[in-house]
């Protein structure tokens, strides 16, 4: 019975949970829930710099599952956040502003870097005054799920006296390495309220745009890399908050 379950998905496992209590006692089982967790689940919790990582290890499989589904964890120094998509147990990413290659971050006239409650890192880059924008943040297809179309989020928000991003259209381009040069989308970020508003809020107190997505076959040690640029205008712009870049599957929506 442990077999057919994990062969199930966790929403599945959960209901056959509901009817009886000899089901449940499977069902809520860590030789269930153990298959449900990504294989390398260990490593990626040992990457955490996070107070609690030996409560994690030694939580029940279900409830670690759970854990990891709702609360994202903080890796790599604090510049990335793992977490697991609750539905089908497929691996999340986001890559934090601090692992981000961005011209002109260390320049104090241009950007600050500073610390907001509503985020996951301990710190996310305000553009101050720029002309051209232009940053980009890559990562290794072997880290994400293999057999799985993702697609990646601009993760971020504008503050109210923002100025610069209503009539100057961003560049975003999403290539990984070893094919032809992706497709380029061309959009307002900050466009009237009358236009169409390609960017969602995602229930975490920011915004996010999509920037492309792939398909990763079977986790390869290629990249994908995320760039956005404003390349044809240089007037000043400001107001710009980004937190990451987040690659998630693309059937997901938060």
């Amino acid at each position: 019975m442990c077999l057919i379950l994990s062969l199930t998905s966790p929403r599945d496992t959960c209901r056959s949970a509901l009817v009886s209590p000899a089901l449940r006692s499977v069902a809520n089982s860590d030789a269930v829930w153990k298959r449900f967790l990504p294989c390398d689940y260990k490593e990626i919790i040992s990457g955490s710099s996070s107070p609690s990582l030996s409560l994690l290890l030694s939580l029940a499989k279900k409830d670690l599952y759970v854990h990891l589904s709702f609360h994202p964890i903080i890796i790599e120094n604090g510049s990335m956040s793992f977490q697991l998509e609750k539905e089908n147990e497929k691996k999340s990413y986001m890559l934090g502003a601090r692992a981000l290659s961005i011209k002109w971050a260390d320049t104090p006239e241009y950007w600050s870097w500073i610390s907001l409650p509503e985020s996951r890192f301990s710190e996310v880059a305000k553009v101050k005054k720029v002309g051209r924008l232009d940053f980009k943040g890559k990562t290794k297809l072997k880290i994400l799920s293999s057999r799985t179309n993702y697609a990646a989020y601009l993760v971020f928000k504008l503050v109210r006296d923002r100025y610069g991003f209503r009539h100057t259209p961003v560049e975003l381009r999403l290539t990984t390495e070893g094919t032809a040069s992706g497709k380029v989308r061309s959009l307002i970020l900050d466009p009237p309220p009358n236009a169409p508003q390609l960017a969602k809020e995602r229930g975490d107190g920011w915004m996010e745009i999509e920037m492309g997505e792939f398909f990763n076959e079977c986790g390869e040690y290629r990249t994908v890399e995320c760039n956005l640029r404003v390349v044809h205008d240089n007037q000043p712009k400001r107001g710009l908050i980004i937190e990451g870049i987040e690659l998630r599957p693309k059937d997901n929506n938060r």
